[in-house]
């Protein structure tokens, strides 16, 4: 299973081996054997970032599932929504053109741009998830970003405390998928 994400999945901040993405992996070697979690992520990716790194690394990789984590730096910069759409959609493509199924986890959006862009933002993915017919992950550090003693001194990235959390709100929506490596 192949992650491609931001800082939010490529844990930073964090000791090596706590993100939910080592998370990910150590429950998929008790659970479901036969899969890895590959981590592709990068701090600070956008969209447009993930889109020009994953062409090559499903070809290196081979993944039989992808986790798209992308988007929150696109909002955070005011990338219009129709681009990060259209990113989003040909990473998909790209995916499931590879024989993959996949997931996308929705970023969040802080409100530096106003409600209206927020909003669509947040629909985007809703949309593209249902379009594409693909897992969508509602905003997995939402309920994390509110609690108090989850976050690290930033205010923006999730602490150690909050991988365990981040992990159980994927976790629901891809299990289904690990039965054995090639059920797409």
């Amino acid at each position: 299973m192949l992650i491609v994400g931001d800082s939010l999945s490529s844990g930073y901040g964090l000791a090596n081996g706590t993100s939910w993405v080592d998370r990910l992996d150590a429950r998929l070697k008790k659970t479901a054997p036969d899969w890895r979690a590959i981590n592709a992520s990068v701090s600070g990716d956008t969209t447009q970032n993930g889109l020009q790194r994953l062409k090559p690394a499903l070809s290196r990789q081979r993944p039989q599932g992808v986790l798209i984590e992308l988007g929150g730096n696109d909002a955070l910069r005011g990338t219009p929504p129709k681009v990060i759409r259209q990113n989003l959609v040909t990473m998909i493509r790209q995916a499931k053109a590879s024989g993959a199924w996949v997931a996308l986890l929705e970023a969040p959006v802080l409100p530096n741009y106003g409600k209206p862009y927020a909003d669509a933002v947040a629909k985007l993915y809703m949309d593209v998830a249902r379009e594409e017919k693909i897992i969508r992950v509602p905003c997995f550090v939402c309920g994390v970003g509110v609690s108090a003693g989850l976050m690290q001194a930033d205010g923006i990235h999730p602490n150690e405390k909050a991988q365990a959390k981040m992990l159980d709100a994927v976790w629901p929506y891809i299990q289904p998928k690990l039965t054995c490596p090639s059920k797409k």
